[in-house]
């Protein structure tokens, strides 16, 4: 039986961020687990950087933020999120703007639970999320309201996806993690989580950072904002929230859309501070985001705990 470090070892955030992560965990994670078999290393292993950003929770949550928001700048995709997602509460069929309080929980709740267990899970569990996932995408397809036609499983669309999470993930790290990955060490990242895109459906996935950035610059003359995109499907806007409540969120979505390249910035009307307002709320989202102890939750101790590995050595 693998066993983790005791709870007395914890520190105090750890424990909160572990207690606010336990309804995601009872609910999602029923059949996603992390503790056995003793030394299975999953797709990628304790010496990968792949593990090393994802542990991380804040930054990774941060870097999945920042990929779903660039997804929904494609046309097609902010629709068949519009379309399909059940995050978006509907009467009679008819968005009405707010959130679905119990299907953005299960968003963000599957979301976790594939992208942990895919990366950080035993061979086992990265297999059988990669399976659940692959036949939930092959019954989406709709077509758009200028009439074209869309399917989840488009391979364009992954690449697309792949290339937004892997620059996403990446880019969270570099800017808020406290010690990111640097030179060889986050091109590993990029060439490393190529097997995702690849095991997705994804066809000749970039393996470099430039490659990445490339081709998110070469899809930007396709990009657009649609109504989807800024009335349904950004959970991080302010408006969305009590007044007491805004000013956090408008730093995190600031934070979010920061990390976006200039084009992206652009579309979506980012807040443009000076350099001095740039630099304060960069010190002030690091600091929240560093609050939260080693941001590793329970499931990510435990597949350490699996392998008997530790965290990889880092160039800082």
């Amino acid at each position: 039986m693998v066993t983790i470090a005791n709870r007395e070892q914890l520190t105090v955030s750890d424990r909160v961020m572990d207690t606010m992560f336990e309804p995601i965990r009872r609910q999602f994670f029923k059949n996603v687990q992390f503790a056995e078999p003793a030394g299975d290393p999953g797709w990628f292993g304790p010496g990968s950087a792949v593990w090393y950003v994802h542990s991380h929770l804040p930054t990774f949550q941060i870097g999945l933020s920042a990929a779903a928001m660039m997804e929904t700048l494609h046309p097609t995709m902010a629709w068949m999120g519009y379309e399909h997602t059940r995050a978006i509460e509907r009467r009679n069929g008819v968005p009405t703007g707010n959130f679905d309080d119990k299907g953005m929980s299960s968003r963000t709740g599957h979301s976790v639970a594939f992208f942990l267990g895919v990366t950080m899970g035993p061979t086992a569990v990265a297999e059988q999320v990669c399976r659940t996932v692959v036949a939930m995408h092959d019954k989406i397809e709709g077509v758009r309201p200028d009439g074209h036609a869309y399917r989840a499983s488009d391979p364009e669309l992954l690449t697309w996806n792949y290339a937004t999470q892997a620059w996403g993930l990446a880019a969270a790290h570099t800017a808020w993690h406290p010690r990111p990955l640097r030179g060889e060490r986050l091109e590993q990242f990029f060439r490393e989580y190529a097997t995702m895109g690849e095991a997705l459906g994804a066809v000749d996935p970039p393996r470099t950072q430039a490659g990445v950035m490339q081709l998110l610059e070469d899809w930007a003359p396709y990009m657009g904002v649609t109504i989807p995109t800024v009335r349904y499907l950004n959970p991080l806007a302010p408006w969305r929230y009590p007044v007491y409540q805004r000013p956090l969120y408008a730093l995190v979505s600031w934070a979010v859309q920061d990390l976006h390249p200039q084009w992206a910035k652009q579309l979506m009307n980012t807040p443009q501070y000076t350099p001095a307002g740039r630099a304060a709320r960069r010190r002030a989202m690091k600091a929240l985001l560093n609050s939260m102890g080693t941001g590793q939750i329970r499931e990510v101790r435990q597949a350490w705990a699996r392998t008997a590995g530790k965290p990889a050595a880092v160039a800082v």
